[in-house]
């Protein structure tokens, strides 16, 4: 499956599994809200959680996505960058952390001074998987 229309179909949707490798090489999988922007899977993450720490180890990471009906959709592959942890909401990380939401949510936040405050306590940042490789069904 080319890249473009793999991605096209993701950006109908902002839900998905996000995929890493485990240190043993097994799959962790993880339910994830993402945004479609710049040829790139964005993902809001916790430092020190799982998926964080796998794609730390090893940036090779999936995003698979599923219709509403089940019946189509698509796994995008890539190598995952990672974005700063925000210290202050004037840093590059807390705009792309606002950005991430929004094109997710579909609007702005109601108090981006709270949004900024608990992204910077709960020492979030993003996680952009560049897509090298898709594949799927398209209904």
């Amino acid at each position: 499956m080319e890249i473009d229309p793999a991605l096209a179909f993701a950006t109908q949707y902002n839900r998905g599994v996000m995929l890493t490798l485990k240190r043993d090489g097994r799959p962790q999988a993880s339910n994830v809200n993402y945004a479609v922007f710049d040829g790139a899977i964005h993902v809001s993450v916790t430092e020190g959680r799982a998926k964080t720490n796998n794609l730390r180890r090893d940036p090779r990471g999936a995003l698979h996505v599923s219709s509403d009906d089940f019946w189509s959709w698509v796994v995008l592959e890539g190598n995952a960058e990672m974005s700063a942890i925000p210290a202050r909401a004037e840093d590059a990380a807390a705009a792309l952390l606002r950005r991430v939401y929004e094109e997710a949510a579909g609007k702005p936040h109601p108090d981006w001074d709270e949004f900024d405050q608990a992204m910077i306590s709960d020492r979030r940042l993003i996680i952009s998987l560049r897509i090298e490789r898709a594949y799927g069904e398209l209904r």
